[in-house]
């Protein structure tokens, strides 16, 4: 197990950047709501902010920070690049669009929302993620990112990319939680070095995660919140959480995971939940 004591440890990427252990996720929060929330978040004790393009929200992301008095340079921030926006030339205006909106002269880690797939371009996916891919490893080598990835990309993609690639993704951001694992994929991916961060760890909307009776019966076994099991699961395994909240409350209590462990039993429990909700999509079958 990593020594994690708390949400600022730090797990190593594969170019030897360090990454706080826990995320603050900011999908699905308004932009009306993320400034004040991500304030509250950095005051709280994060310094781990992750947004997107498609959120819509990183203008008030970027707010959010300048408002929190936090040094930028204490802070890990991540963003990701639309599916509107593939290839060479559209990734690297998109880039500079998100760090105008954010007030950022450099991200820290900087990822592809989704894969180019065959279902909307054929045999032309391959090249596009690849031509994509070609402009964000030119951003990292000119010092505009310390960390480039990838998000919703599962083996067979990872594979495809590396044929022309020169740096290796270093975290590809997967839906995991209880009931949707991906625990092939998780293997995979921590086999080539490459980190595991978890979107809708707590299931997302609409999910049966957080009431589901072996969960409740686990958190009662431990005297934690089902949220919290959830969660203490997911770094259990050597994947980095990316929980979101515009509830201080609950923002603290997304922390309180790093004093007990969960027994192998327990994991194996979780591990084996199924249909318990969530996007849960086919990253080969999305149109958007």
């Amino acid at each position: 197990m990593l020594e994690l004591t708390n949400i600022n440890s730090t797990m190593n990427l594969n170019n030897g950047v360090k990454i706080p252990c826990v995320g603050y996720g900011t999908f699905r929060t308004p932009a009306d709501v993320a400034e004040k929330a991500v304030k509250d978040a950095i005051e709280v004790g994060y310094r781990h902010i992750d947004t997107a393009a498609v959120y819509e929200n990183e203008e008030a992301v970027g707010k959010g920070i300048k408002d929190s008095g936090i040094d930028r340079q204490d802070l890990f921030v991540t963003s990701k690049l639309w599916n509107t926006n593939r290839g060479y030339d559209e990734t690297k205006k998109a880039f500079q669009a998100t760090l105008d909106r954010l007030q950022m002269d450099y991200l820290d880690l900087y990822l592809i929302h989704w894969p180019a797939n065959r279902k909307q371009f054929g045999d032309d996916a391959a090249k596009i993620n690849a031509e994509t891919w070609r402009a964000m490893e030119d951003l990292y080598h000119d010092g505009k990112i310390r960390a480039i990835g990838v998000s919703n990309f599962m083996p067979h993609h990872i594979v495809e990319l590396m044929k022309t690639a020169k740096v290796a993704p270093a975290v590809d951001q997967i839906e995991v939680h209880p009931g949707w694992p991906h625990t092939e994929e998780v293997k995979y991916l921590q086999a080539h070095n490459i980190l595991v961060e978890a979107w809708a760890p707590l299931g997302g909307q609409g999910a049966k995660v957080m009431t589901n009776p072996t969960i409740i019966q686990i958190a009662d076994k431990y005297q934690k919140t089902p949220a919290q099991i959830c969660l203490r699961w997911i770094i259990q395994q050597g994947v980095l959480p990316l929980p979101k909240s515009v509830h201080k409350d609950r923002m603290l209590a997304n922390q309180d995971i790093f004093d007990f462990e969960l027994a192998d039993e327990d994991m194996k429990k979780i591990s084996l939940l199924s249909n318990l909700g969530g996007q849960c999509a086919d990253p080969d079958n999305v149109d958007f």
